[in-house]
């Protein structure tokens, strides 16, 4: 918004304009690019040219939405002002416009409004600055709001430890403003996020402990996907048996295991070195008829593989390739490698063709590469 408008928000006095007749706005006649005149004042000569200036149109509109906000206006007059604005910095100053009105204080509804009007047109510092007056204490707390908040500082690297700070306040609250499941799983959600390294995942770990207490304690039951994400975090860090516990608990909460479940506990089973009980659950997961993802499939392929159960591996990876998805080369080569250092090198070679012709994505290149490999191997 242009200065001249900002300078127009600042000095005019819109109240005193209210308890005057239209359209006289008081001191900030001089000011404005119309001039208007009250019945009491004496006719007077047009003003030159120089004086003279075109009301831009954030200005006009500035000034309808002002006046159609009349004495006396109320909360769900300003959250309706604020909604209708498709302009996030219009919005911005009818907010703080509003906010200096006599009788007048913000309540947690246009707080959410206008944070949510800033995030939407990726106006970050104008909803970072609304954040800070909101944790301390600028209105009531409310759990849609602190969510919002909480979402969008999940979403920015360096506030993320705010998000926690939200938390922890809606934790010490009432219990109308107390943690919701959406607070739990948009916080588990982004710590989820941070496990991409064994070493860091341990460093998470913890806060998904913690929050995992404290979800129970309040009462909130979580839902599948919740389930999945604490799961996924402890078999990311190998903690298998306490993602096994978990498991056992959805039936609880009511909630049912689905594909995702299933493909967390073979991977981390597998990865710990309980391929027989990886293979369990994928076993499990294909006789109610859901399908891995291609990363489960992969690591229980070469689980299976580097523990010589070549027959299982191959028929997983034939199972892979019907359900139109394709291993990896470092997964097709553990398992012809591990079949030519079993004396198989002529299954291997067949395999391989038969493999290139199921997958499409192998290209020739990599067919070629990998046949390369079958021979040195045979060779040795």
């Amino acid at each position: 918004m242009s200065a001249a408008l900002r300078r127009i928000i600042l000095l005019s006095s819109v109240k005193r304009a209210w308890n005057l007749p239209p359209p006289c706005l008081s001191s900030a006649v001089s000011r404005l690019p119309i001039s208007f005149s009250s019945a009491s004042s004496p006719p007077q000569s047009n003003p030159s040219p120089s004086r003279i200036r075109t009301r831009t149109p954030l200005e006009t509109q500035f000034e309808t939405w002002i006046q159609n906000l009349k004495p006396g206006f109320t909360h769900p007059d300003v959250v309706a002002a604020l909604r209708a604005q498709s302009d996030p910095d219009m919005a911005y100053d009818i907010f703080r416009w509003t906010a200096q009105q006599r009788g007048y204080k913000h309540n947690h509804e246009a707080y959410h409004s206008m944070i949510k009007q800033a995030i939407a047109g990726k106006r970050n510092k104008f909803a970072e600055t609304l954040i800070d007056e909101v944790v301390a204490g600028a209105c009531e707390m409310s759990v849609p709001l602190y969510n919002t908040i909480i979402r969008f500082c999940c979403g920015r690297k360096f506030l993320f430890n705010r998000a926690f700070d939200v938390y922890n306040k809606m934790l010490r609250s009432d219990n109308d403003s107390r943690p919701d499941l959406e607070t739990y799983t948009l916080l588990l959600s982004s710590l989820l996020k941070r496990f991409n390294k064994l070493n860091v995942c341990y460093v998470y770990l913890h806060a998904v402990r913690s929050l995992t207490k404290q979800m129970k304690s309040s009462g909130v039951i979580p839902d599948t996907y919740v389930l999945n994400m604490i799961i996924k975090a402890y078999a990311k860090c190998l903690e298998v048996d306490e993602a096994l516990r978990v498991f056992r608990e959805m039936p609880l909460y009511g909630s049912e295991p689905n594909a995702y479940t299933y493909g967390y506990l073979t991977k981390g089973l597998c990865e710990k070195g309980r391929v027989e009980q990886g293979l369990g659950f994928y076993k499990e997961m294909r006789s109610k008829g859901m399908v891995p993802s291609g990363s489960c499939y992969m690591v229980l392929i070469c689980s299976l593989a580097m523990e010589r159960r070549l027959d299982e591996a191959v028929e997983v990876v034939f199972d892979m390739l019907t359900n139109s998805l394709s291993p990896d080369m470092l997964t097709y080569n553990t398992v012809l490698a591990e079949l030519c250092r079993e004396g198989r090198g002529n299954e291997a070679l067949e395999l391989l063709e038969d493999w290139k012709k199921r997958d499409p994505v192998m290209g020739e290149r990599n067919y070629r590469t990998l046949m390369d490999e079958v021979y040195f191997l045979n060779k040795g």
